[in-house]
């Protein structure tokens, strides 16, 4: 009972995709290694982890309270939410609490940064990336719900973490490099979260959410889903081209075969749910994958 428990746990807080933060924060740290610090290292990963995981939570819970995960409470793994709290195995307050919880840990883990760092200024960096993470989700902003969501995400998975690992191991803020190492990252994890919202179009337009797929519609998402990842790739290149990023860095377009996968399965189901997953994991494959050949041609 206590595995299952720990289970489901682990179900609520997502943790497949907490690669796509992790992994642009790793990339962040180590753009510049003449003076890398394990232990500002690792309390920023704390950091970057703890908040994706309290944003996580909190979008549950928001989705929740507008209706939006109630419209199919079929689990999918990748979209629609945990279906936890429609599932009756957790209740909404518990979402909530564990959210306040890890944004705790997170704030936790910046104020003993700054300890290291002997510089307050990472706080200040840090209340505006828990502010969006936040807002993302939770009223009376709640940005998902106004077509910038996946603006949002761009920056907290892009610019946020990768400037913010290249900020606490050199002390440099803004960075040109950083910025532009940057945005491949940020642009895979949109794609992520256009795929995921292509198979909840439906749903999400009964409750009012609003977002990029709505305004295009699920039988032309495809479409844009191709120029994202044409524009995620195009500034691989580029950061190759500027010589940020080594040319094993081209390595990371060997997976965009998986996004041609995903893009004919948008085309082809744009209504169908579970031939939807597919499309889904390809693009979440697609990101995990090219990001792995992007830090390894970042620390070369």
């Amino acid at each position: 009972m206590q595995l299952e428990r720990i289970r489901y746990f682990a179900q609520a807080l997502r943790l497949p995709f907490l690669t796509a933060s992790v992994f642009p924060y790793i990339a962040g740290s180590l753009l510049n290694r003449s003076d890398f610090s394990p232990a500002k290292f690792f309390l920023g990963l704390a950091a970057v982890a703890a908040t994706h995981l309290g944003a996580n939570l909190l979008n549950d819970y928001a989705d929740s309270k507008s209706g939006a995960d109630w419209q199919d409470k079929k689990s999918y793994g990748f979209f629609g939410g945990s279906k936890l709290i429609q599932l009756g195995i957790f209740r909404e307050n518990f979402y909530l609490k564990a959210s306040i919880v890890f944004l705790g840990i997170s704030f936790a883990a910046v104020t003993a940064l700054a300890i290291v760092s002997r510089s307050m200024t990472i706080v200040l960096y840090a209340i505006p990336v828990f502010f969006l993470a936040a807002a993302y989700s939770y009223k009376p902003l709640q940005l998902s719900y106004r077509r910038m969501g996946e603006l949002v995400v761009f920056l907290l998975f892009g610019p946020v973490p990768v400037m913010g690992g290249y900020f606490i191991q050199t002390g440099a803020f803004p960075s040109w490099e950083a910025f532009m190492a940057s945005l491949p990252f940020g642009i895979f994890a949109a794609a992520i979260l256009f795929a995921n919202e292509i198979p909840d179009y439906v749903d999400d337009m009964k409750v009012g959410k609003r977002n990029w797929v709505g305004a295009i519609g699920s039988d032309k998402a495809f479409i844009a889903y191709y120029a994202l990842v044409f524009l995620a790739f195009f500034f691989v290149a580029l950061n190759i081209i500027l010589e940020y990023v080594n040319v094993v860095g081209f390595l990371s377009f060997i997976p965009a075969v998986f996004a041609f996968r995903a893009a004919r399965v948008m085309r082809d189901f744009p209504r169908e749910k579970a031939r939807l997953v597919e499309s889904s994991r390809l693009t979440v494959v697609l990101h995990g994958m090219a990001s792995i050949f992007l830090i390894i041609g970042i620390s070369l």
